[in-house]
């Protein structure tokens, strides 16, 4: 080898493991929320990560039977709505602020249906689960417990997975003073809305592991026949009932860690349907018997 080959190799670099580039320096700082946290500068949106099973049941199944159950022909326009004629004159300055009843009553419980079309087949619309915690008029920390399982049954944080339209578990707080033991802004119960995959995965935990395993449960009861549903709950489209606090351990991810809660909660649960005017509480009903919510008979 010759005496300038040799020199090459031995002035050939050597390469480090190290990589070369360093990596570059944010310029500007991360804001902050309110609470401290940092802010990234992406939008950070979590996905599904799975199919929904009781939604696609829904578009597959569901929607054109309930179409077929719930439809009614209308061969003609439909009549001008009745006029409402008020108690006082409006333009009466003796009477401009005072209050003003219709003549004949409200009609909210009579307000008809919308025509029957495939756009507005009854569906669900979210799940809201409610809860009272009169320990917390005592001392707030009580809600803890209420908060943590409410946590755990519906999955949602507030703005969690970068939505901001998902506010998480709320704390219930007085509206009114009622009988000297409450009073506004005192807090008193915990409350949650569901939307999207976690309610139809919190309704298919709610039906295949809690319901069947609650003792002498007959089913969500039904009006009586001779019942009038012309009222304004008859006409919502929300069907709503109560489980007690035994029902919170049959829960899977309750059950799973039962020992981390302090005590276990009744809650009352709403089913919030797209359904309005007359007739609507059956809709609603027809819906629910399809993800196999059981219904009994006075």
């Amino acid at each position: 080898m010759s005496t300038a080959s040799a020199a090459r190799t031995v002035a050939a670099p050597v390469r480090s493991l190290r990589p070369s580039r360093k990596a570059p320096k944010i310029r500007k700082p991360l804001l902050r929320t309110a609470d401290g946290l940092p802010i990234p500068h992406v939008n950070i949106v979590l996905r599904d990560t799975h199919p929904s099973r009781l939604g696609d049941h829904y578009y597959t199944t569901l929607q054109d039977d309930l179409l077929y159950m719930t439809y009614k022909h209308e061969s003609g326009p439909r009549p001008e709505p009745r006029q409402i004629r008020l108690t006082f004159d409006p333009n009466d300055p003796y009477s401009k602020l005072r209050y003003n009843p219709p003549v004949g009553g409200s009609q909210l419980g009579k307000k008809p249906a919308p025509p029957t079309t495939s756009d507005n087949v009854v569906r669900l619309e979210a799940i809201a689960l409610h809860t009272m915690v009169k320990e917390a008029l005592t001392s707030r920390q009580n809600l803890l417990g209420a908060i943590m399982a409410f946590r755990a049954l519906s999955g949602e944080t507030e703005r969690g997975g970068g939505r901001h339209a998902v506010e998480g578990v709320q704390v219930v707080k007085g509206i009114k003073t009622v009988g000297g033991w409450t009073r506004p802004g005192l807090p008193l119960g915990v409350k949650v809305q569901m939307k999207g995959p976690k309610m139809y995965d919190f309704l298919g935990t709610l039906t295949e592991f809690v319901l069947p395993r609650l003792r002498e449960f007959p089913g969500l009861l039904l009006p009586a026949p001779t019942a009038n549903m012309q009222t304004p709950s008859g006409v919502s489209g929300v069907v709503s009932f109560g489980l007690p606090p035994e029902a919170m351990g049959f829960f899977p991810q309750i059950e799973v860690n039962q020992d981390s809660y302090p005590k276990q909660y009744g809650m009352h649960i709403h089913f919030i349907t797209n359904a309005e005017g007359v007739g609507a509480q059956d809709k609603a009903r027809q819906l629910l018997s399809g993800f196999q919510i059981p219904f009994a008979r006075r």
